[in-house]
């Protein structure tokens, strides 16, 4: 299986599956000297993890990094970061019977398709339990770039939507409820819609919205490796994401240009910001803001009809611990291959003039 590395300076392989001993990644290109706080990276993955709240997979792991090579006294030494999160609660009997069906709108046919046999257990390699991995690697990336910050949160689940997102600044509530909003009404609105569905048996999407400031001019190659089409390659790389808008986004499309060009400011900065932080596909320094759309969660405690291995038409029901809705813990997933990109960029830009 190829593709399992992103970056082209600051890189990340990962490894793992859902139900195997571990997940784990290597990180390289990672400069020495760059302060690695294994509590941080810790926060970040708890805000990951599994069984954090009702209306999550219920999955108990305590998703412990253990950290091999690659850190001395607390900073990068330059060499590989090797590490390791051991699976503790697998039940693999849960995907039993499905082990010669293929699930709906999972990968479970391609798999078996492309490769001619598949890891049936949480769906394997395509378990969004991999994600684990790329949100440690994210964590030590926000530490090389600070003092650039970055803050997602959740903006919708269903027909649930906060207005006008991207202008949101005060971001001290997403962390004290479990859907991850940062106002306090829509909040609860989301959390009681959520816990219906999951009682319905059923699932639900959403938009987690994204905004990094204290980006410096200059990230971004303006060709190929246009800024705005690796973060859109990065997102749209994180399990169950359905599209990726930046700046103005579609509504942008409907704009006259008198409506959609960003005026300057004598500083250099721009009056509005419709172009999302990025002209050209490199970044202008004001703020990067952009909207990740989720699909609602494939596995469905309803029967639906599917087939088997032999292409005869069967009943499946879902089985096992999965979340009615994926974005309250997506929101960490795209902060962290937010911080993977402007990493590589920020060292891909040390070459970009002497």
């Amino acid at each position: 299986m190829a593709g399992n590395t992103f970056g082209k300076s600051f890189t990340l392989t990962t490894f793992g599956e859902s139900h195997g001993p571990a997940l784990g990644g290597v990180i390289d290109g990672c400069p020495a000297g760059v302060p690695v706080d294994i509590n941080t990276i810790q926060k970040d993955l708890d805000r990951r993890r599994p069984g954090q709240s009702a209306i999550v997979t219920q999955r108990k792991e305590p998703d412990t990094v253990e950290i091999y090579s690659g850190v001395f006294e607390g900073k990068s030494t330059g060499t590989p970061i090797g590490f390791v999160i051991y699976n503790t609660n697998q039940k693999s009997k849960d995907y039993t019977h499905i082990k010669d069906s293929y699930r709906p709108s999972h990968a479970d046919y391609v798999y078996d398709q492309k490769y001619g046999f598949r890891d049936y257990r949480g769906g394997g390699r395509s378990s969004a339990r991999e994600t684990a991995a790329r949100v440690v690697a994210g964590s030590i990336a926000k530490q090389l770039i600070a003092p650039i910050e970055i803050q997602a949160f959740v903006s919708k689940v269903g027909e649930l939507s906060l207005p006008n997102p991207g202008a949101i600044s005060d971001f001290s509530y997403i962390e004290q409820n479990p859907v991850r909003c940062p106002d306090a009404e829509m909040a609860a609105e989301m959390e009681t819609y959520i816990k219906q569905v999951r009682k319905e048996g059923d699932t639900v999407g959403g938009v987690v919205t994204c905004i990094a400031k204290n980006v410096p001019v200059g990230l971004g190659e303006p060709v190929f490796d246009k800024l705005h089409a690796v973060l859109g390659q990065a997102m749209l790389s994180i399990n169950a994401v359905k599209g990726f808008e930046y700046g103005s986004g579609f509504a942008g499309a409907s704009l006259r240009g008198s409506a959609q060009n960003d005026l300057y400011n004598e500083d250099g900065s721009t009056k509005t910001n419709n172009s999302g932080g990025v002209q050209g596909g490199i970044s202008n320094g004001m703020d990067i803001y952009f909207n990740v759309a989720f699909k609602p969660v494939a596995t469905i405690m309803q029967s639906q009809e599917t087939i088997d291995n032999k292409g005869e038409t069967v009943t499946m029901e879902g089985k096992g611990r999965h979340d009615p809705c994926v974005v309250p813990r997506a929101v960490p997933i795209v902060e962290a291959m937010t911080a993977l990109v402007l990493a590589d960029f920020t060292l891909r830009n040390r070459n970009s003039k002497l």
